[in-house]
């Protein structure tokens, strides 16, 4: 099996539990390096503050202590992979419901990954901001 395949097959693993179980973020602490860049197209906007940029594992767990004390998760399904090298993209749609408004969002997905010796280093995440922002308020 190649690291592009490896990679791939982590991520499937991931996503696959993050699912199942609405959002055990221990899931995703257990493949990211000590030092990972984690960014959001989000960026910390209002409503969304728990998405400003990340630079190690320790500080990633505010980004899904934020995200779960917030949201709650309806669906994440990812519905294809493209890997090149230590790049993986998923491509895919989720759904989350604002818990201080009740609105669900409803998103197409896309996560960028780099990978270095089997471990997530770098993250981006693509998805429609407006809607979400605009389920976080009232």
């Amino acid at each position: 099996m190649t690291q592009e395949n490896k990679n791939v097959e982590i991520l499937r693993k991931a996503y696959a539990a993050w699912y199942e179980t609405r959002g055990d973020a221990g899931i995703w602490m257990n493949i990211l390096a000590d030092q990972v860049k984690w960014g959001s197209l989000a960026d910390g906007k209002p409503g969304m503050e728990f998405t400003k940029s990340r630079a190690s594992r320790h500080e990633v767990v505010e980004y899904f202590k934020g995200l779960l004390n917030d949201w709650t998760m309806e669906f994440y399904h990812i519905n294809e992979y493209v890997a090149q090298g230590g790049r993986v993209v998923a491509l895919g749609e989720c759904s989350w419901t604002n818990k201080n408004t009740g609105k669900t969002a409803t998103l197409s997905k896309v996560d960028v990954f780099r990978f270095e010796g089997g471990k997530i280093v770098e993250f981006m995440e693509h998805f429609d901001t407006h809607t979400a922002i605009q389920a976080s308020q009232d």
